[in-house]
């Protein structure tokens, strides 16, 4: 069964809200309703004149600074041996093919035009890349998963080539594989770069598909046009990276097997079956990439609320503070990436919570209010954090991470992803019932959703962690939501407007403190 559902329905109880402008300060914070205060916060941080909050750009002082006078003004600690900022350092590419395209050729010859076919980068702080006839080899997946009886480049060496590889797994085409459609973490584009590197490879392209990625084209393009980030190694100059990293559309894909003379259509079928075997295309071409880098640090934002006991154990909290930036103009040339929902609604989020637990009794456990760069660019800010942390991964009791929570309507049920893999169900379905409400743990990870924000950092470290989500059953169905995720994700019209709806950003944050609440105070 795909999905478990788990009916706590009480008698309904809405929420009274009330609408004002807010102008922070150390007197409307303590004065500021919750929804004052959320509409402000996310307000004033998806502003023009936070342009699009990108990490390494003057924009970033501008956002960390504001963070930091919040985290202050509600009462926090700095979290970072006395200081708001954790440091580290990031290198920023723009990398574009000469003539904007690739030329490859094998029976036949093939132009590839970037962005239409493809977009490609790369993460080495070099000025130029000049691969000369680089070969391309198709191989699959791009997975190497021995308990899922499962390896693409068995029997395949693919050291100096550039392999090409599907989104997603096995399992989203057949569900007697792998998890079925709750994606792995094999289907992530991330993790295709990760392992390709691993085999030796110079580059991997991930073929895009709407259905399998979860998003279209365009949030290939607007993610990677400009500015690709990474965490920087001084020691290697990251030459030990993939020298190209890049999304293939499936019209560019079309254009490899053209070339290739080969069947398209019977290799993509084939290569969802097991003992696929990856195989080269026997097509070539010179790689020719003009580079500008720059080598900056960047910063993660925290604030502490100490406790008073539980043997220094910490529950940390988490919503990513950067987004795109600027980046290609929609249809009415708004170029700026202003990301109200994505993220500015969660660090509102996450200083609303952080307000109500400063206004009560200190709990047992610290509680850490984290707010990482460069989750966009590859969640590198928590990726940073989990490899220094302020309290130890073993003493993080879970991460509970505000992810684009709003706007959202109210509803009757609360999407959880995750679910069944640690002990935090049981807070949620209790917090969720003492609002009347009932949880729906939602076993299609076939977006793979899950590993797609900073919370993942921590998982892969030990630490518990789900994904809230608005539910689907609205509780008035007269009145829809306005804005609807799919259709600001990633793009300018991310922006705040005064007709957002926070009845279920709203519960959704105080189920939340619910959760953090009883995990601040109770054994594991």
């Amino acid at each position: 069964m795909n999905v478990k559902v788990l009916m706590m329905v009480i008698s309904f109880v809405t929420m009274g809200l009330t609408t004002a402008k807010a102008q922070i300060s150390q007197e409307r914070l303590q004065a500021g309703s919750d929804e004052q205060l959320f509409r402000e916060w996310v307000k004033t941080l998806s502003l023009d004149e936070f342009g699009g909050r990108k990490p390494m750009t003057p924009y970033e002082d501008k956002t960390v600074n504001y963070l930091a006078r919040q985290l202050e003004e509600i009462g926090l600690e700095p979290a970072f041996n006395g200081s708001w900022f954790q440091p580290f350092e990031m290198i920023s590419v723009t990398a574009k093919p000469e003539g904007g395209r690739l030329s490859v050729s094998g029976k036949k010859k093939a132009v590839l035009h970037y962005p239409d076919d493809l977009v490609i980068w790369t993460s080495r702080a070099t000025e130029k890349i000049d691969m000369r006839k680089a070969e391309y080899v198709f191989c699959g997946f791009g997975i190497n998963a021995p308990e899922y009886g499962w390896n693409d480049y068995d029997g395949i060496d693919v050291k100096g080539k550039i392999v090409v590889v599907m989104v997603n797994d096995p399992g989203f085409y057949d569900s007697k594989l792998f998890r079925g459609r709750n994606m792995t973490y094999y289907g992530r584009w991330t993790y295709k770069f990760e392992e390709a590197q691993r085999q030796g490879a110079a580059g991997c392209l991930v073929v895009h598909n709407t259905e399998a990625a979860s998003y279209g084209w365009h949030v290939c393009v607007n993610g990677h046009l400009a500015d690709n980030l990474g965490i920087y190694n001084p020691d290697t100059r990251n030459a030990d990276e993939l020298a190209i990293k890049g999304w293939l559309h499936e019209g560019g894909l079309k254009k490899l097997f053209i070339a290739a003379g080969m069947d398209m259509d019977r290799a993509l079928a084939n290569a969802k079956k097991p003992h696929f075997k990856s195989f080269s295309l026997n097509v070539r071409g010179d790689v020719k990439m003009n580079v500008t880098y720059d080598i900056q640090k960047t910063r993660n934002v925290g604030g502490i609320l100490r406790g008073s006991g539980h043997d220094g154990e910490a529950l940390v909290f988490c919503a990513h503070w950067d987004h795109l930036g600027f980046g290609k103009p929609d249809e009415h040339g708004d170029t700026i990436y202003n990301g109200a929902g994505d993220n500015a609604s969660g660090m509102a989020g996450e200083l609303l919570v952080a307000k109500k637990f400063k206004e009560m009794p200190r709990p047992q456990r610290d509680l850490v209010f984290f707010f990482p760069s460069s989750e966009e660019g590859g969640l590198f800010g928590s990726a940073y954090y989990c490899a220094h942390p302020v309290v130890p991964m073993g003493k993080t009791v879970a991460c509970i991470n505000f992810e684009s929570i709003g706007p959202a309507e109210l509803t009757h049920d609360v999407v959880i992803l995750g679910g069944g893999e640690s002990y935090l169900d049981r807070y949620y379905v209790a917090a969720a019932a003492a609002q009347g409400r009932y949880i729906y743990f939602d076993d299609d990870n076939s977006d793979g959703w899950f590993y797609r924000s900073d919370h993942y950092n921590f998982v892969k470290k030990g630490v518990p962690a789900v994904v809230l989500e608005n539910g689907t059953h609205p509780v008035d169905v007269s009145r829809p939501n306005k804005y609807p995720m799919p259709a600001w994700y990633h793009k300018p019209s991310d922006e705040y407007h005064e007709d957002w709806d926070l009845s279920g950003t709203l519960s959704n944050v105080n189920m939340i403190f619910s959760v953090g609440l009883s995990l601040s105070n109770n054994s594991r």
